[in-house]
């Protein structure tokens, strides 16, 4: 047992290390990587990196190419446009569930997670604003008590932080985009179904406003 449990804990460390290496760029939008380049960096076995690649496979956060090895894909104006396209409804569905269907353990949760989220983006810390918005994505799909809402939002979410956390010191900082998920969270805690969704789609406008921002940005440039 204990080794069953040793190795989810590789794959889980695993994963969560690879996600804020492509997240933050350590490992460049565009480069192709292997597996064990990968497990000595991550001074892991091979298996658990595997693992790890085939959940970040499904979430779109890498490419696996037999033979010739694991693709960060590049960064995409447009896909970040598609992706909000399709969160915008099935994050507000999460919300309407979540703010019908919240645990008190988990309402007291994401009181205190809307506020550590404002406090870090005071501090402009971008690693630790980045772990607490994959608490609150998870929690907000464990409140709605949906599994099938996970399989969905999960590539969602991540892609669109990876492009947020890529271009937001171009057009925006942590501050706006803290109170805008504090907010859908407050509404859920308050059972507030309709302030959730409303919550929801007022932050996904700010994030759509955002990405056209940066063409708009990148077009001036050139």
């Amino acid at each position: 047992m204990n080794l069953i449990n040793d190795a989810a804990n590789k794959s889980e460390f695993a994963y969560d290390k690879l996600e804020k290496m492509i997240t933050f760029r350590e490992l460049k939008p565009g480069s192709m990587v292997s597996e064990k380049q990968l497990a000595d960096l991550l001074e892991l076995g091979r298996t658990p990196v595997r693992e790890a690649l085939q959940r970040l496979s499904y979430e779109r956060m890498v490419e696996i190419h037999p033979r010739r090895g694991i693709l960060v894909p590049p960064i995409s104006l447009e896909c970040q446009l598609k992706i909000l396209e399709v969160r915008r409804d099935i994050e507000a569905l999460c919300a309407r569930f979540a703010a019908s269907r919240v645990s008190p353990a988990q309402q007291s949760r994401m009181a205190a997670l809307a506020t550590e989220l404002e406090n870090c983006a005071d501090e402009q810390d971008d690693s630790l604003y980045a772990e607490l918005l994959k608490q609150i994505h998870i929690l907000l799909v464990l409140a709605a008590n949906n599994e099938y809402l996970q399989l969905a939002m999960a590539p969602l979410q991540g892609l669109s932080r990876r492009f947020w956390f890529a271009y937001k010191n171009d057009t925006t900082d942590l501050t706006e985009a803290a109170h805008l998920h504090a907010a859908t969270l407050r509404r859920i805690v308050a059972g507030d179904a309709d302030g959730a969704v409303q919550a929801s789609h007022e932050l996904n406008d700010y994030l759509t406003r955002m990405a056209h921002a940066t063409i708009n940005k990148s077009m001036r440039v050139n």
